[in-house]
């Protein structure tokens, strides 16, 4: 079967066609993140509006890339969320248009839980399940036990800022750009990160993450050495990016292994754009191997907002008797 996924969560509009859950065929995105650069974050307004403008071409450009024609879709699958109330709209009722006009099934999926699922995306290698899953992103962080595609229990989630949301704040106290993650990672890779020492904020549950407290502790600690120094240096920027960026991988791996521990998985997998980071893929394989479990990662094309993991997710949940309908609404948890 080849399905049409359809992804517009936040301020990327993605458009991809996958045959069987796997092939990715094309995967297009249309990103509005120049527009937001100089507010250093998201702006809804904006990123809902150029997915309007945009979504019609960028579905056309995928139809086009895999050669295939919209009578040879057999499912439009779709992000409901979680996500910008007003993006999804739009992503939502451009599937529904599609399917309404074109008699093909539509299929709601939890752009969260897709995240994982590009870890399919690509491979010839088969991930048996079940497994613990671990989704880092700009806006959620989260660890899952996956039964299957439709048995994923939460086990821990953050209880403020992602793990993404923390990187960009860090980034911009110190005046790095947006988005933060790349830049942050840049710096970390000529700093010392045992020079400085961070520590993410304890949590009454023992799989879930709190990453508020390190960014304040970031923003403290660089006015006190502005005041010894009387200003910014380069080298301390290094130091504290490396040392951040330390403390925080140190914190998803220990919750991570320990997850695998209490569901006695062999099996880790990672998604999510934070994903991206080279440290942190290092770091997770390197205590992943002394402990005797896999560890696996998207590419990195898949590891950022894109249609293609929410066209695979759809095909495996339609396979089950999973289908949507017009009714089909925004889901925000």
């Amino acid at each position: 079967m080849i399905v049409l996924g359809i992804e517009t969560s936040c301020d990327e509009t993605s458009v991809a066609v996958v045959e069987g859950g796997r092939r990715v065929l094309s995967n297009e995105v249309a990103s509005s993140i120049r527009f937001h650069k100089k507010y250093g974050g998201v702006i809804p307004e904006i990123a809902s509006r150029m997915q309007l403008e945009a979504i019609s071409q960028v579905a056309e450009s995928a139809l086009k890339e895999a050669k295939v024609k919209l009578k040879d879709i057999g499912l439009i699958s779709v992000t409901s969320g979680p996500g910008l109330l007003g993006s999804l709209l739009v992503g939502i009722s451009f599937a529904k248009s599609l399917s309404q006009s074109l008699n093909i099934p539509i299929l709601g999926v939890n752009h969260v839980h897709s995240h994982f699922y590009a870890n399919f995306l690509n491979k010839k290698e088969k991930i048996k399940l079940p497994f613990v899953a671990l989704v880092v992103s700009g806006g959620h962080t989260s660890l899952f036990y996956v039964r299957d595609f439709d048995k994923i229990e939460l086990l821990g989630q953050t209880y403020d800022d992602a793990c993404g949301e923390a990187f960009d704040k860090v980034a911009k106290i110190l005046r790095l750009g947006y988005p933060g993650g790349p830049e942050i990672e840049k710096f970390a890779l000529k700093g010392n990160p045992k020079s400085i020492k961070f520590n993410c904020s304890g949590t009454k549950g023992e799989l879930d993450f709190s990453f508020s407290g390190i960014k304040t502790a970031v923003l403290y600690y660089l006015r006190k050495s502005n005041k010894k120094t009387g200003k910014h240096a380069r080298s301390l920027t290094k130091d504290i990016c490396a040392s951040f960026q330390g403390s925080v991988i140190d914190a998803l791996i220990k919750k991570s292994l320990f997850a695998c521990a209490l569901k006695k998985s062999t099996r880790l997998l990672l998604g999510g754009g934070v994903i991206a980071n080279e440290s942190l893929r290092n770091q997770f394989s390197a205590a992943a191997k002394k402990c005797g479990l896999n560890c696996y990662f998207p590419v990195r094309n898949y590891c950022m907002d894109n249609a293609a993991m929410v066209a695979g997710l759809g095909y495996q949940l339609f396979k089950k008797g999973y289908k949507s309908d017009l009714y089909l609404n925004i889901d925000l948890n």
